[in-house]
Parts: C-alpha cells; structure tokens; sequence
C-alpha cells in the first residue's frame, strides 16, 4: 500500500509540473512578440474603461443641453458636445462598454450554440449531420451584415437583442470547426477506451472530445469578439444597432458624419476606438493561436 500511495503522489507531482511547465511555454509563446504585449494591455485598458465608465465619464452621456450644442474640443469637453450638446467624451467611454458586452455575450451565445451542435453532427453523423450542415451552409450563404439586418428588423435593438443577432450570424462557424474536430478525434483509442469503460454519448462528447477540441475554440472565439464588436459598429451606423439614446460608437459615428467640418472629433474619436479596438483583439488572437500551437512551445 505505501509503495502505491508513493507512486500515486509521484504520479500527481508529475502531472502538477506538467501543467505549470506548459502554462510557463504558454505565457512564454505568447508575450513573445511586443506587439502582441502591447495589444493585450489595450484590451485591458478598454475593459477597465468599459468597467470604471461611471467613474471615468465627466457628465451624463444622455443628458441633453441644447445651449451647449456643437461645441468643439475644449479643456470642459474634451471631445467637444454633439448636436444635441451631449458629451462626446463620456459618450464614446460609455459607448466602450457596449461594445464589449455586445462582443463578448455574441460570441459566448454563438459558441455554446455552435460548438454542440457541431459536436453532435460530427459524433452521430448521418441524416443528423446533414441537417445541421445544411442549415450551418444556409446560414454561412447569406452574408453576416444582411443576415443581421434582417433579424435586427425583427427583433429590434437593445443590447442583448443585438448579440443575439450577431450570435445567431455566427454559429455557423463554430458548427463547421467543432464538428471538423470530433471527424478528426471520435475513432481515437481513448475514444474507444471511454466505451469499453461504459460512458454514454454524451458523456464521451462532453468528458473526452470537447477538452480535447478547446484549443481551436478558444482561438476562434479570441479573433470572433473583434469582428463582432465591428458588425455591432456597423449595425448602430446604420441605424439598425443599439437604440437611441443609449451610447454607442457606431451611433456616434453615424450622428457625426453631418457636423465633420464643424467638429471632426465627433466622427473621429469613436471610429479611432473601434479600429483600435478590433486590432488589438485580432492582435491578441494571432498570439493566443501561437501560444496554443505546441510547435511553437517546442514540445513537436
């Protein structure tokens, strides 16, 4: 019994040291690159402004002052007021958590979504397969900004409404990806060894092939919350996005498209936050897909 209690701690010793040793390579890979560095802590920054909003925004972003309408870029407005004598600077830091929130919940909705049932097609295959492929490919034909639209004119705005559309718009690619992994992975030994040890289908989906799938996943989803937070722009210029008066940098774009000449910083401030915003998140991706390669770890 003791020489099996020694081995069993040897044995979890081991496994501990894997797994800090690899979280090590990991981070290693990762901050490799300066620019992949600098990125994350953009990211950061944005999420601690999209946090600390309340804090950070100097008025009101909803709070209208006809006497103050147009006004440019000053030491009491830093970005000048909009036509309806709004803040630009505490609409734009508003408008940031918007933008987060929006990503982040789309792309969680589309991964849950998209990544079981992509998990079921490519286990039980056949006629389950081919409908959720035809419907992932009937999705996947119709381009993400009009398939938006479409549903935004349904739903309507509101936060939540609007990452659902996105969500829905993406699923698709998890579909394509997840079910991709489980074609590669369910005639693999453990795989075998899991129904010979009696574990269900959905046990051997959920315990086996999805851990072993995350990698991917986590890539996509990194690269997914930029693309979305820009369709989620794109949306709120045209006026299909997140409903007046709450803000949103597409919006403020949009509203600031008449007054250029009179107040350049209108248009520009917010539309310099979604590009810097959606490079640091593709940035970032490009990194985490580095770090996940364990080529790059030097572990192949």
């Amino acid at each position: 019994m003791e020489v099996q209690d020694k081995k069993e701690k040897a044995s979890e010793k081991y496994a501990k040291e894997r797994r800090e040793e690899k979280r090590r390579k990991f981070i290693k890979t990762l901050f490799s690159r300066k620019v992949v560095l600098i990125s994350t802590i953009g990211v950061v920054v944005f999420a601690l402004v999209a946090v600390l909003a309340p804090f950070l925004a100097p008025y009101d972003p909803n709070k209208n002052s006809l006497m103050e309408c147009l006004m440019g870029a000053s030491l009491a407005h830093l970005f000048g007021t909009d036509n309806f004598g709004r803040d630009i600077f505490s609409r734009v830091i508003y408008g940031t958590r918007v933008s987060l929130v929006v990503g982040v919940i789309a792309v969680l909705f589309a991964c849950a979504i998209g990544t079981f049932f992509g998990m079921v097609a490519g286990f039980f295959g056949g006629i389950v397969d081919d409908v959720i492929n035809r419907v992932s490919e009937a999705i996947r034909a119709i381009p993400q900004i009009v398939f938006a639209m479409a549903l935004c004119a349904v739903l309507k705005g509101g936060i939540v409404n609007i990452a659902i559309v996105l969500g829905i718009s993406n699923v698709a690619v998890y579909i394509r990806m997840m079910r991709g992994q489980v074609l590669s992975i369910r005639e693999s030994d453990y795989i075998m060894a899991g129904r010979l040890q009696g574990n269900g289908n959905f046990q051997l989906m959920f315990k086996h092939i999805l851990p072993n799938s995350i990698s991917p996943i986590i890539v996509t989803m990194t690269q997914q919350i930029g693309q979305t937070i820009l369709a989620e722009a794109g949306l709120s210029f045209l006026g299909l996005g997140i409903s007046q008066p709450t803000a949103s940098w597409g919006s403020i774009v949009s509203d600031g498209r008449a007054y250029l000449l009179q107040n350049p910083w209108f248009s520009l401030a917010p539309g310099i936050c979604i590009a810097l915003l959606v490079v640091f998140l593709n940035t970032v991706g490009d990194g985490v897909r580095d770090a996940l390669d364990p080529r790059l770890r030097g572990e192949i």
